[in-house]
């Protein structure tokens, strides 16, 4: 069967205080490569990548990629199904007004989505768009179950797929998930050939620092813990699943070989979960003299993260790391259900800086429940951990994820009405100031919360540069030969280039 995937055209906030780009979609590839092996014809429009220039304002947002009406002249007319995958609500009006009108000009095409958003929101997605099924979840077996039953032409229960959103007449139906994959190894690995690697290196997209061209990889799929702001219960569950570090390595090995990979972006939720398959992973990387680097620029858990963890990290390439306690409080993190200790952190903290390791924070403020006291110990935290040697700090606004604890706890509530301007909040919480519309923190102010943002943000790197002066020299060379080791350096070089490319406009 003829299928056409289409990665839609992101959204970048020009406001934004730190570097928000977009990088390959890992998910489309691995749904495109399960496809492709079930014997389909598989097709990609990468929106973003054929037109990665293209800047057109979209409500708060910059659209990077083609126009609507230029995505429907490349539809593939002989593809009788088209999925549309979107990771990010944020991106949810947009997605919804192309999918709108494919569905006018393209009636007889069968409209298949998946992904975070979708998973999230599937009830809400199909009530405001044509949709013809949602894939929920992983999506490679389900989506090639689905294509199974519509190649073969005859009538079928949709009922009977597991993981799949549909309709029944006007009713919406959500059927009970699908069992997780849990043989990970023998997931085919990402369809990259028909995805313009070589574009997004040109552009610099990528997730993380830039070091290079870089493939995005996944070596583990879900997580065992439950925080109350994170949509891993929904999308994959707290099982726990890690490929063999032998193949994950294979993997970056046939990447180099292909495609001149010189970086690999883990996309995993928490790829440092057990001590010995990380030790293992480096040891193989180390084993086959692999000249790479390679980063957990998500973040990761520090539990696991020694002295002899970290001079493996360094010695395969893992120059970057970033720990994610989100607050400074132990209250705060008890109440989302983060499960760290700031012992466990600092020890952390001090065997990865002694590794010569690059470090960052991901810290989060106004939490529902947050008060002023959690966040003056927060404060207290970055002055710490600035002292030490960490080097970078990101520090959004809380925003809620559909499906997560804390959404559905402000939906119940009524704090929360879903909508295109709560969707968009992700993305806004990175402006220079919080909005009303988007502060969920009950005991303190939008302004109070913008003013601690900078507070926090001013005292971590005054702190920094007053503690180890050199970092100044060395962010400031970086940024002009643009070489990335952490997000502000990011942040400096894309700011840069946006300046420069609009003087030469």
């Amino acid at each position: 069967m003829r299928v056409q995937l289409i990665h839609p055209p992101a959204h970048v906030n020009p406001k934004a205080l730190t570097a928000l780009r977009p990088g390959p979609p890992l998910g489309l590839a691995y749904v495109a490569a399960a496809l492709r092996k079930a014997g389909h014809d598989v097709q990609v429009l990468d929106c973003l990548m054929a037109a990665p220039d293209r800047q057109t304002p979209e409500g708060p947002f910059l659209r990077l990629g083609l126009p609507d009406d230029d995505i429907l002249e490349r539809i593939d007319p002989d593809a009788p199904v088209l999925g549309i995958g979107n990771m990010w609500t944020y991106a949810w009006p947009s997605v919804r007004t192309l999918l709108r009108r494919i569905k006018e000009r393209f009636p007889e095409k069968t409209l298949v989505c998946g992904g975070e958003h979708f998973t999230g929101l599937p009830a809400h997605s199909m009530r405001e768009a044509p949709i013809d099924y949602i894939v929920l979840g992983e999506g490679e077996q389900v989506a090639v179950e689905l294509l199974a039953r519509l190649e073969s032409g005859l009538p079928f229960d949709p009922a009977e797929v597991a993981g799949l959103c549909w309709r029944r007449g006007d009713e919406i139906v959500c059927n009970p998930r699908a069992t997780r994959m849990r043989e990970v190894d023998e997931i085919e690995w990402p369809a990259w050939d028909l995805f313009d690697l070589d574009g997004y290196d040109e552009h610099r997209f990528s997730t993380g620092n830039y070091r290079g061209r870089s493939v995005p990889i996944l070596a583990t799929r879900g997580c065992p813990y439950q925080c109350t702001y994170c949509s891993n219960r929904g999308m994959w569950g707290t099982r726990w699943y890690a490929r063999d570090p032998v193949q994950v390595v294979d993997e970056m090995e046939f990447y180099i070989q292909r495609y001149g990979a010189q970086d690999f972006p883990f996309q995993d939720l928490t790829a440092s979960l057990r001590k010995d398959w990380i030790v293992r992973f480096c040891q193989e990387i180390l084993k086959r003299k692999l000249a790479i680097s390679w980063q957990l620029a998500v973040g990761t858990r520090c539990e696991v993260i020694d002295d002899e963890v970290c001079q493996l990290l360094y010695a395969s390439g893992c120059h970057t790391l970033y720990f994610a306690p989100e607050s400074g409080s132990e209250e705060t993190r008890r109440l989302i259900k983060k499960r760290m200790k700031t012992e466990s952190l600092m020890e952390a903290v001090d065997a990865t800086l002694r590794a010569n390791i690059s470090l960052g924070i991901f810290l989060v403020l106004g939490f529902p429940h947050d008060r002023p006291e959690h966040l003056r110990d927060t404060v207290r935290l970055v002055r710490e951990l600035a002292r030490r040697g960490v080097e970078d700090v990101a520090v959004p606004i809380f925003f809620p994820i559909p499906a997560t604890e804390l959404y559905d706890e402000l939906v119940a509530r009524g704090r929360l009405v879903p909508g295109d301007d709560v969707f968009r909040a992700p993305m806004l919480t990175h402006s220079r100031w919080v909005s009303d519309d988007f502060n969920f923190c009950e005991h303190i102010s939008s302004n109070r919360l913008s003013l601690y943002k900078y507070w926090i943000v001013a005292n971590f790197y005054f702190t920094s540069w007053w503690t180890h002066p050199r970092r100044m020299l060395r962010i400031l060379r970086n940024v002009i030969r643009e070489q990335e080791s952490s997000k502000l350096e990011s942040f400096l070089i894309e700011t840069k280039r946006r300046m420069l490319s609009r003087t030469r406009a």
